[in-house]
């Protein structure tokens, strides 16, 4: 099976603490865009031979390119791809730039997962990340989304925030629980070179790295006990709900980037397109990215995950036996309390995701 990553560069304004490429485009830019998306799907149908499985609608803002758009970029993929009947199709919507009739649209097409942004429910909060829409707004869609029949719906949070508490904190997670969302997607704010946020960065009031740790912490356990399950280093879902496109991610398995800035992984290649619109629309070529695939990075993508590093799954990919030498190197780890290792294999804790970059680091 392969994944689809469909990346539409498009956003009404830029919020400050982001770094992903995007931009506010026109109408024009826009349809011409959706063109130039069909015909590079087009183009790679010849080299993809398995079924499609999953379908992720990526930003920027995909729900600002507008349904009607994004369900003819479905068309072109169903018209030159192998489509599987239980394919996950994901999009990712801003609260502020959704309708019923977009979700109607979307849902009759479809799509049977949309992604939102919440980032806090509180709205002071919201207006220092740049997000226009309010707490009520994002509860409103959800509603709407839920009204249309679409079940699989995500949130995401960000932990340290500027401003934020460990009361406020717990006001979004309030939140997030009074919606009855089957996922939701917890993030740490990173301060990104060339973002409004790393130039102001001396004015912001960011709470400190212990506190940002305490919020992770506050934010596993909260949903732990209303029953999310924490598969994913930032990722948490009720059972059968887990993002099945971000799982090839962290699986390494195959899935192909299509738009400026996308990321692809075929056949043990990885490559990516630049991050210009104007290039992608004259039909430049992915830029080479190397061999991926190797044993290092399987180690370093499966410790992301709850379930971890299996050692059987591991010498059955690979013809080696780690157990011995990843347990001797895990012994330290595992008397701090930061992963746990038995005969099957090797998970980090959630204090252990916290410093899950030096531990990989170590083990590999």
């Amino acid at each position: 099976m392969t994944g689809l990553y469909i990346h539409i560069p498009f956003c009404a304004r830029k919020c400050p603490y982001c770094d992903f490429y995007s931009f506010a485009g026109t109408e024009t830019e826009k349809d011409d865009y959706l063109k130039a998306v069909l015909a590079c799907l087009k183009k790679w149908s010849s080299t993809i031979h398995e079924p499609v499985d999953t379908v992720y609608f990526g930003g920027g803002t995909p729900s600002v390119f507008g349904g009607e758009r994004i369900t003819a970029i479905l068309g072109g993929i169903r018209e030159n791809y192998a489509l599987a009947g239980d394919a996950e199709i994901t999009v990712e919507c801003n609260p502020s730039s959704v309708s019923d009739d977009f979700f109607r649209v979307l849902h009759r097409h479809g799509v049977n997962r949309l992604s939102m942004g919440l980032q806090s429910a509180v709205d002071s909060e919201r207006l220092r990340l740049g997000r226009t829409s309010s707490a009520a707004q994002v509860e409103s869609a959800v509603k709407a989304a839920k009204k249309v029949g679409f079940r699989n719906i995500s949130l995401d949070v960000m932990l340290g925030v500027p401003g934020q508490k460990k009361e406020s904190l717990r006001e979004t997670l309030d939140f997030l629980l009074k919606l009855d969302i089957p996922h939701i997607s917890a993030y740490m704010l990173k301060i990104e070179e060339g973002t409004t946020f790393h130039k102001l960065q001396n004015c912001l009031s960011l709470p400190d790295e212990d506190t940002v740790c305490d919020f992770y912490l506050q934010t596993a356990q909260k949903l732990k006990d209303a029953g999310y399950h924490h598969y994913e280093i930032s990722n948490f879902a009720r059972e059968g709900f887990e993002s099945r496109h971000n799982l090839r991610y962290w699986k390494g398995e195959d899935y192909l980037g299509i738009g400026p800035s996308a990321h692809s992984f075929l056949g043990g290649k990885r490559f990516f397109y630049q991050r210009d619109f104007q290039a992608f629309l004259a039909g430049a070529e992915p830029t080479y990215d190397g061999e991926g695939g190797d044993e290092e990075e399987y180690i370093m993508l499966h410790l992301r995950l709850s379930s971890g590093l299996n050692f059987t799954e591991f010498q059955n990919k690979y013809g080696k036996d780690i157990k011995n030498e990843i347990t001797q190197k895990a012994k330290p780890y595992q008397d701090a309390e930061l992963l746990t290792c038995d005969e099957d294999g090797i998970r980090l804790t959630e204090k252990g995701f916290l410093v899950s970059n030096s531990i990989i680091a170590s083990l590999i």
